[in-house]
């Protein structure tokens, strides 16, 4: 199976791309975040010319999460909301089973700030993905959450930790939240999993300054698996020419195959 997660930030505004990746890899499933659509204005019929069938969890011009799935292959048991999160109406979590995989993609606070309400909000959500993640892992379906955490796992993560001293993304308590949510679901990070060593590769580039030309990113994009499908991956990369182009969301894709 191939599973691409991708911050598209804003779908509508990105389909053009988006119908290009889709056309170019094929992958299996595909986890989008900050779709930025109402309900009505998912446009379930472009990605169902392009072949993907989709379930998604839409709350207008925030936020926003979907599953896409190859047409053919059977979207079951279609969960939108997050028990425990603080603002359920920002639609960031959405859950299917997808040929035999439960399949999360996820949208995490971002927290704006150290010490502000969506800060706490932010710990709140990770504390409800650990209970989640432990509910879910508790079957024998393997389990993947899939998205953007807007959290550094390590400072191997980000490219300079002592420009983001005293910032959000790179707090030993979102980190801790974050690798509680690995633990509670017996998850691992895919792409750690197959690049081991602390080489800097990132995910998200700010569109400010040139950031992503000068190579100043962050990987906060992540694709967390069970320990079944870590044992069989067999590739994790970044699809950095996705970041470039005409109107490239912030985002590049990052792909698993197993």
């Amino acid at each position: 199976m191939q599973l691409v997660t991708w911050n598209v930030n804003s779908l509508n505004a990105r389909l053009p791309r988006v119908l290009e990746f889709l056309a170019q890899h094929g992958p299996d499933v595909v986890c989008l975040q900050e779709t930025k659509c109402t309900p009505e204005a998912f446009p379930v019929d472009a990605l169902r010319e392009a072949g993907y069938e989709a379930a998604h969890h839409s709350g207008g011009r925030w936020a926003g999460v979907a599953v896409l799935a190859r047409t053919g292959a059977v979207i079951e048991d279609v969960v939108c909301g997050l028990p425990g999160e603080a603002q359920p109406d920002q639609a960031r979590w959405v859950e299917a089973t997808v040929d035999g995989v439960r399949v999360v993609s996820v949208y995490v606070v971002n927290g704006q700030a150290v010490g502000t309400e969506p800060f706490a909000e932010k710990l709140q959500f990770f504390s409800a993905m650990a209970q989640r993640a432990a509910i879910l892992s508790a079957g024998d379906v393997p389990l993947v959450i899939a998205g953007d955490m807007n959290v550094c796992p390590s400072d191997a993560d980000v490219y300079d930790p002592a420009a983001f001293d005293g910032a959000t993304h790179v707090t030993d308590e979102e980190r801790a939240a974050l690798a509680e949510v690995a633990h509670a679901g017996a998850l691992r990070d895919a792409y750690r999993t197959v690049h081991p060593e602390p080489e800097q590769q990132f995910t998200w580039w700010d569109y400010r300054a040139g950031h992503f030309h000068k190579g100043l990113g962050l990987r906060i994009d992540l694709i967390l698996t069970s320990e079944a499908i870590a044992s069989t991956l067999t590739a994790v990369h970044i699809e950095r020419d996705y970041r470039k182009g005409t109107k490239p969301s912030d985002h590049a894709p990052l792909v698993a195959v197993w």
